[in-house]
């Protein structure tokens, strides 16, 4: 009998502890498309933060990029998905949200690291709610071949007519390609072209706004004018860049047979491994020398709390901790050309990357254009400037036809531009 009693006070004496130690740690879970960073969180990001919150566990555990959308909103539906929801820019964020998958950000302490246009991606329209706490932009410019630029005496262009002569002295000589880019795929047209130099046009912000409000529109001369520039690009691009994909523009750059590239910073990692020659960067040139430059600093990724999360404490000071300068630090720094949009003063490593990210402190930031908001309807905003800036870079339409076919698209469903 006593021995019955003595096993029985064991096994509830376990039962206490395990219950003890459950009530203790707790298992964040989080949701991602980004499955090529799986290394850097299990290795870097996640030892970071549970050394320093004993008691919180964290597991990153991606789906397939293609497929990120349609497995999370399953899993959101069927309550089965992880506490932190990696978030895309704008729409699609936005619509979890209103659904309430989503929740409210705007009372979390680290919030106050960001600025508004860093966290313009991840609200609703009218500001009032931030529902994923900003992870790291791009950011948009020109990568060259240092190299090429010597042995032709060239200095990195700042101003669109330091471009110019740049681009003729490189094609007089004939060693290289001027510029590695093609229009077949037609959105690096619109991506590494329109959007990278516009906005020195429009005034980033204010006329990204404006046009949001039906204050500007695209047959404006700030909107008509990068056309007017892409319009000259087609000399410079290398025989046959009509039919030139994104991977063919990669591969020519790289293997050093273009002076150069009109890049994303998300190029940084990759080029690094392909080019055997170094590498600079120039930002978009502006219209004339002391004019105030612009550059396209585009949110791409963020993270939310899950409404339906049984860990929302734990969770909110995992998302908490994304606010601080240690997190900015350890992921800029693994994923160079994926920048911090925190407002800590994150040295990079890197530098090309941290050319690129010097810039924040010498020109003012945007959002690409056609990202927030003016994309919702049909026709597509985006989609058409994608081939809009394809056919004006080949010479197939004018940049005034562009603009008009682009305001009247816009104006046929949005009612501020009508």
């Amino acid at each position: 009998m006593t021995k019955k009693i003595t096993c029985a006070a064991l096994l509830a004496s376990t039962a206490l502890v395990a219950g003890s130690a459950m009530a203790q740690d707790v298992t964040l879970t989080i949701e991602s498309w980004r499955n090529d960073d799986l290394t850097l969180w299990q290795d870097k990001i996640i030892p970071a933060f549970e050394a320093a919150n004993p008691g919180i566990k964290v597991q990153f555990t991606p789906s397939a990029p293609a497929e990120y959308n349609a497995v999370l909103n399953s899993k959101l539906d069927a309550g089965s998905a992880g506490d932190l929801i990696t978030c895309r820019p704008f729409d699609a964020s936005l619509a979890l949200y209103d659904a309430g998958h989503l929740v409210d950000l705007n009372d979390l302490a680290g919030m106050a690291n960001f600025s508004d246009v860093a966290k313009s991606a991840w609200q609703t329209d009218d500001g009032a709610a931030t529902f994923c706490v900003p992870m790291a932009s791009v950011i948009h410019g020109f990568i060259y071949n240092k190299d090429a630029f010597e042995e032709l005496g060239i200095e990195a262009p700042a101003t669109e007519a330091e471009f110019f002569a740049a681009l003729d002295k490189i094609k007089e000589d004939g060693t290289y390609i001027p510029m590695a880019m093609g229009t077949n795929d037609q959105w690096e047209a619109a991506t590494m072209g329109y959007q990278n130099i516009g906005p020195n046009y429009w005034k980033g912000e204010e006329g990204r706004l404006a046009l949001i409000k039906g204050e500007q529109k695209l047959t404006d001369a700030q909107w008509i004018a990068p056309y007017e520039q892409l319009a000259k690009w087609g000399a410079y691009l290398g025989d046959g860049f009509e039919a030139q994909t994104y991977p063919d523009s990669q591969n020519i750059f790289t293997l050093g047979r273009a002076a150069i590239y009109p890049a994303g910073s998300w190029e940084i990692s990759g080029f690094n491994t392909q080019a055997d020659f170094e590498m600079g960067a120039f930002k978009p040139p502006v219209v004339n020398a002391g004019d105030t430059c612009y550059i396209s600093d585009h949110t791409d990724i963020a993270m939310g709390l899950n409404a339906a999360s049984p860990n929302a404490e734990a969770a909110r000071t995992f998302l908490d901790w994304m606010g601080t300068e240690e997190f900015a630090t350890i992921y800029a720094n693994a994923l160079p050309g994926f920048f911090s949009l925190s407002n800590h003063d994150v040295p990079m490593e890197d530098p090309l990357a941290q050319e690129f990210v010097s810039w924040r402190g010498e020109c003012e930031s945007t959002i690409r254009s056609t990202y927030q908001i003016l994309s919702r309807g049909t026709p597509n905003l985006e989609n058409e400037t994608w081939n809009a800036s394809a056919q004006v870079i080949k010479g197939a339409e004018s940049p005034a036809d562009a603009g008009k076919r682009l305001q009247d698209g816009l104006a046929s469903w949005y009612e501020p531009q009508q």
